[in-house]
């Protein structure tokens, strides 16, 4: 079968080359996809270039699939042979085929397209499980940092359906045009431009841009610290708490923390988009063949939203 997988050391210039690898062996709780389309995660970007510790012996990236059931999960659960599904396996998604735990996955009716749907997964499972650690956001005022990427997208426009008041923290102008359109209140290009206070802080980039936004949060607020797309660490001034934000908290984030399957996540996005009331960002569709040159793009910041790649 072939997938994509990490170029040896010092053999490509490429992040990852088309190769043959072995046909998935799907455990009983496991249905086997063919995948039509696959969405590339800025985080799987810093796994091939060792930024994260993450990366296994026989690992190989793919988080965000969508496609249809060749085989269905032996154990009797899931969907039957032959049902469109999108899916979030832990890794190997990159594939013409794929193994994923029907824990992982959700059918997807046919309004919904693979490649829509393949945007999906770990950007909008992040989003919503970001949001309800956030609490309820009717009529509160959000800023969120990073705001360009496909989690700031599904962020943008699930808040401000709930209501909330949300400025947005993009690069560029250009690049946070479409979060105005998605309900955000607000778009500026530095986090030192917003007027706060703010009841709450969503933070994805790190480096001086985290104290910068954490200067602007409410007394007793909170700052959910959920990346470090700018890969500089973070110092923070104890004293700083009292210049404004005193009693605020302060909380890291990760998504996978709250609960280890994403099956009802995923029916929920689903349903958000079949219904018309979820729109994902997809920056650019190419065939697979164009993968490195895509995460090229992701590391250079030349793609707003999500990337994904249909398997041909």
């Amino acid at each position: 079968m072939k997938a994509m997988v990490s170029s040896p050391a010092n053999d490509s210039a490429e992040p990852v080359v088309l190769g043959e690898v072995p046909e998935p062996e799907p455990a009983p709780d496991e249905a086997l996809i063919a995948v039509e389309a696959y969405c590339v995660n800025r985080g799987e970007t810093l796994q091939l270039d060792g930024g994260l510790d993450r990366r296994r012996p026989g690992w190989r990236p793919g988080k965000d699939v969508a496609g249809t059931v060749l085989g269905a999960a032996a154990d009797g659960t899931g969907p039957a042979a032959g049902t469109r599904v999108v899916a979030h396996p832990p890794a190997h998604g990159w594939a013409e085929r794929v193994a994923v735990s029907t824990a992982n996955l959700a059918e997807l009716p046919y309004s919904v397209d693979a490649v829509t749907a393949a945007a999906l997964p770990l950007a909008g499972i992040t989003a919503l499980r970001l949001l309800r650690t956030a609490g309820p956001l009717a009529g509160r005022r959000v800023l969120l940092t990073g705001a360009s990427g496909g989690v700031g997208h599904y962020i943008t426009e699930l808040a401000a359906a709930c209501g909330a008041h949300l400025t947005a923290v993009s690069g560029t102008a250009e690049r946070g045009a479409r979060l105005l359109q998605l309900g955000a209140a607000e778009l500026i290009t530095s986090v030192d431009d917003a007027k706060g206070p703010f009841d709450v802080v969503l933070e994805s980039v790190g480096g001086v841009s985290l104290p910068s936004a954490l200067a602007q949060l409410a007394p007793g607020g909170l700052l959910v610290w959920f990346g470090q797309a700018s890969r500089q660490p973070v110092t923070l001034n104890f004293f700083d708490f009292f210049k404004g934000p005193n009693q605020a908290r302060l909380a890291h984030f990760d998504y996978t923390a709250s609960d280890p399957t994403y099956g009802k996540d995923l029916a929920a996005l689903v349903r958000l988009v079949a219904g018309g009331r979820l729109h994902p960002e997809i920056g650019t569709v190419r065939d697979w063949s164009h993968t490195p040159g895509v995460i090229d793009d992701l590391r250079g910041r030349k793609i707003r939203g999500n990337a994904v790649l249909t398997v041909s």
